[in-house]
């Protein structure tokens, strides 16, 4: 519990804030434009890398509820502990410094797609039918069922096409973010999580 206690400062408090809005503003870019993708867990992401993953975990869950009772998007809240997870994983791997180098930040990213992919399709399948609002990932949807597939595995074949890939766009975008905050405002967080800045040592005359 101190764990717990210790993610949430005023701080830290004030960012999840600020990452539920961003996980809600791009989120609608796709959604708007019919995107294949989703753009929704930037800000998650970016509170459990820098804060950790009970923080990371609670913007996730926070953003899901409140895009659904905002009435942007009403279906969000089924997808509120899946992104309670996205956001835990991102303090796991920021906790365990995979957010040093872009390529792990990368890796981490696919991981945690596949992961999400395997998590959403029954909610997408068996409680919305396979038809979520988003005319990207619903077109990809109705091809696999015209192909054949039933509903279920019609959003397993989707999410592990878009998830990954989302989430790949969406770490490495948190890692640019990361690499150029200033080490202070970093340092006023955990600090583990957070890739340290390369700096060159003076040479010798």
């Amino acid at each position: 519990m101190n764990g717990f206690r210790k993610e949430f400062t005023t701080f830290s408090i004030a960012l999840i804030a600020v990452a539920i809005a961003i996980n809600i503003g791009a989120g609608q870019i796709p959604r708007s434009v019919g995107l294949p993708l989703y753009l929704d867990s930037i800000g998650t992401v970016l509170v459990g890398v820098l804060v950790g993953p009970w923080a990371g975990a609670l913007t996730g869950f926070l953003a899901n509820t409140v895009w659904t009772v905002t009435g942007l998007f009403p279906q969000a809240i089924a997808w509120a502990g899946v992104a309670a997870i996205i956001g835990a994983l991102a303090g796991a791997f920021g906790k365990a410094g995979w957010m040093k180098d872009w390529w792990r930040a990368g890796l981490a990213g696919l991981i945690t797609g596949v992961v999400a992919a395997i998590l959403s399709a029954p909610i997408a399948a068996y409680v919305f039918g396979g038809v979520t609002g988003n005319a990207g990932t619903d077109a990809i949807v109705a091809a696999w069922r015209a192909a054949g597939l039933d509903a279920l595995f019609s959003n397993v074949a989707q999410g592990t096409m878009s998830d990954p890939l989302d989430k790949l766009v969406t770490y490495l975008i948190v890692w640019a973010v990361l690499m150029a905050l200033p080490q202070r405002l970093k340092a006023r967080f955990s600090g583990e999580s957070v890739p340290a800045q390369k700096r060159s040592s003076p040479k010798k005359t």
